[in-house]
């Protein structure tokens, strides 16, 4: 099988680094796109767009019915699902394979076995992979999530069954507060992934995120290409990731990889995906769940291993076998990224809505900006915050630090908040250096008296450019004001 055309269900930041791929391999590339994405960035830069009904995701992105009508009408042979919305939707796999396309990702089978939180907790355990103690089905009522809380001990965490990127998980703490982040938890994951299902697993107090990059293909060959470290998270969404983590050895690497493998070849898994693990303070690790697509983080991967993970799974999708063996993955230098969002880091990294005004992306030797920001977007609350991912690579991790500090400093969004002070306070931050890192960093370094003064020092580098552009913006205005008299 050749691809000729791939369509891209997705938006964002994601759907143009696709997009990318495809033309460096020849495809033609088609897309969909909701009334709110008229003029994104993803849209200019396929080669054709189909429109979708409703700004929602329910109503758009993650309509099966619409996403397959926009790739037929494109003579689509592939459809690659990006991550999120329709990307671990078993019947968006099967609904794809039976339209006469090819779904560039793993089979309905595996999604639905590894896709599923609760079914590959259960395959980890019979292949007596460590995992924390838990449900091993989606809760079914309140009184069911009681004994089971009860059972295991708080504090403990709710999780969606279906999809990841900290949607439809909760903390819970108290048997008081279970009812209401019960119904919360659904209410998420029903909206994120059309899927209301949840479970419950031990929380792991302080714990580091370590997942591994797997890749297999349709013989049976699986590979890792080592790990990624996204402990630094809130609201158990990542914000920054690195490759490889401090607290890897060669034996932990090891026995942490050969898991992964052996997990996703029990499910007779196709394409790239993701095995995340717990480690907890005593270096013990714990299986925590199967990402059955592409990671927003897959870029650091991509950096130190010098692979086309989107590349390899056209590949992959189009009946090859893998190019390398396990021997033959070397991870070279150290890569970090951070996330971009539009959040108010000073107000507890609220959603900030509004149009930017003003951008200028980050340049120079091993600085890649994946990014959906351009002067004009709309940000609304339709979608997930995420603007754009800004990534490095150098020879070692302290280099890896400044050239992401330098690089953060030199981006900059004008028009609404945005995540990118956070990720400077990261890299100035002396725990940070010395990669002591948890999934609590946020709420133990980034306090009150942190914020207000990284804010005081943030303001004071700030105030001259944004004065720069406020009067870059009102000669703009002056002139368009005057040609257009």
């Amino acid at each position: 099988m050749t691809f000729k055309n791939i369509f891209v269900a997705n938006r964002g930041e994601i759907a143009r680094r696709v997009i990318r791929s495809a033309h460096e391999c020849g495809y033609e590339t088609s897309v969909a796109r909701s009334p709110h994405d008229a003029t994104a960035l993803f849209v200019r830069e396929a080669d054709r767009a189909f429109n979708l009904h409703g700004n929602s995701p329910k109503e758009s992105y993650l309509d099966i019915e619409q996403v397959l009508l926009a790739a037929k009408r494109a003579n689509a042979d592939a459809i690659h699902p990006g991550y999120g919305f329709l990307s671990e939707n078993a019947a968006f796999s099967e609904a794809v394979t039976n339209a006469g396309m090819k779904f560039i990702g793993p089979s309905p089978e595996a999604i639905d076995l590894l896709g599923d939180k609760t079914k590959a907790r259960a395959l980890a355990r019979k292949l007596g992979i460590p995992t924390p103690e838990g449900t091993t089905s989606a809760i079914t009522s309140i009184e069911e999530a009681r004994k089971s809380a009860r059972e295991i001990g708080y504090p403990v965490l709710l999780k969606a069954a279906a999809g990841g990127g900290g949607k439809g998980m909760r903390l819970v703490e108290h048997d008081n507060d279970l009812a209401e982040s019960l119904e919360r938890a659904c209410g998420e994951a029903k909206s994120a992934f059309g899927d209301d299902r949840v479970y419950l697993e031990r929380y792991i107090v302080r714990p580091r995120h370590i997942e591994f990059q797997v890749l297999a293909d349709s013989y049976g060959n699986v590979i890792h290409l080592g790990e990624r470290e996204c402990s630094i998270q809130r609201r158990h969404q990542k914000l920054v990731e690195e490759s490889p983590s401090v607290i890897m050895t060669p034996e932990l690497r090891r026995e942490m990889g050969e898991a992964a493998i052996e997990l996703v070849r029990h499910a007779n898994y196709e394409g790239a995906g993701t095995v995340e693990f717990l480690v907890g303070q005593d270096q013990k690790y714990y299986f925590l769940e199967v990402n059955t697509r592409l990671q927003v983080e897959h870029p650091v991967t991509e950096f130190v291993t010098g692979m086309d993970l989107v590349r390899e799974q056209f590949l992959i999708a189009q009946g090859q076998p893998l190019g390398i063996g396990q021997p033959d993955v070397l991870q070279r230098g150290h890569s970090i990224e951070v996330r971009i969002q539009a959040e108010d880091v000073w107000n507890d990294f609220l959603p900030s809505l509004g149009t930017i005004s003003f951008v200028r992306h980050p340049a120079g030797a091993f600085v890649r900006n994946d990014s959906a920001m351009f002067a004009g977007l709309e940000i609304s609350g339709f979608y997930d915050s995420l603007l754009a991912k800004l990534i490095v690579w150098d020879v070692d991790r302290p280099h890896a630090i400044a050239r992401m500090a330098r690089a953060l400093q030199e981006i900059r969004v004008a028009g609404l908040s945005t995540t990118i002070p956070f990720g400077v306070f990261v890299m100035r931050s002396q725990r940070f250096a010395e990669g002591d890192l948890s999934t609590a960093f946020v709420e133990e370094e980034f306090t009150t008296q942190a914020r207000e003064k990284e804010l005081a020092a943030y303001t004071k580098r700030a105030e001259p450019f944004f004065a720069s552009v406020m009067q870059t913006l009102d000669e703009r205005n002056l002139w368009l004001n005057f040609v257009g008299s």
